[in-house]
C-alpha cells in the first residue's frame, strides 16, 4: 500500500500557499515537507500537525493507494 499526500499538495495549491508559508504554519521541518512532496511516511505526530495547523481531517490530506501488484501476485 503506498501513501499519497496529493490531496495535501493541491489542498495548498487551492489555498495559494507556499511551501514556506506552510513551513511556517506548521512548525514542520523542511526535509518533512519533502517527504510529503515525495509521498514518503511521515509520522502520525506530523499529521496530526498539518490538520490542527490547517484546519483539516487526515482523509482531506492523505489518500492510501493500493498496490495492485502485490495484491495480483499474492492470489
Amino acid at each position: 500500500m503506498t501513501v499519497s499526500y496529493k490531496k495535501l499538495l493541491k489542498m495548498l495549491i487551492d489555498k495559494d500557499m507556499k511551501k514556506k508559508d506552510f513551513k511556517a504554519l506548521t512548525g514542520i521541518s523542511g526535509n518533512t515537507i519533502t517527504k510529503l512532496a515525495d509521498n514518503e511516511n511521515v509520522t502520525m505526530g506530523i499529521i496530526e500537525k498539518i490538520c490542527f495547523s490547517v484546519g483539516c481531517t487526515v482523509d482531506d490530506i492523505v489518500e492510501f493507494i493500493p498496490d495492485i501488484d502485490k495484491d495480483k501476485s499474492s492470489k
